[in-house]
């Protein structure tokens, strides 16, 4: 039996990707609530699920609202390999890349904005 974590690392079998393409806001309150139990808050969201009788079953309950998309385990395990990477590589890099990659500000030297006349001025020449 496959293992399912939070963060959608799954270890064998086949998956379901299900994107919630439509809002759930005028389906019945048993609807919302599927949509809910499938990890779908809102639209675009996307979520993994084992391919099993169950999340079939909430998936045939509100097929209108939802696009499936079947994907094997092979190509899931080479996808979770690479975000995988990517996540422990933006981990390391943001403390160190700010540190490496700052430099000193150059200072500007002020430009001189031409006097303006002041109101005595004004009225003493003209």
């Amino acid at each position: 039996m496959a293992t399912y974590k939070q963060n959608g690392d799954h270890t064998d079998g086949a998956h379901l990707v299900v994107t919630l393409s439509r809002s759930g806001i005028k389906a019945k309150p048993k609807s919302r609530g599927t949509l809910r139990a499938l990890g779908l808050k809102k639209i675009g969201d996307t979520n993994t699920l084992p391919d099993r009788a169950e999340i079939r079953g909430m998936i045939a309950r509100v097929p209108h609202l939802l696009t499936v998309e079947a994907r094997e385990a092979d190509a899931k395990s080479a996808e979770a390999k690479l975000a995988k990477a990517k996540r422990a590589k933006a981990k390391a890099k943001p403390a160190t890349a700010k540190r490496a990659t700052a430099k000193p500000a150059a200072a500007k030297p002020a430009k001189a904005e031409p006097a303006r006349a002041t109101s005595a001025e004004e009225t003493a020449d003209a």
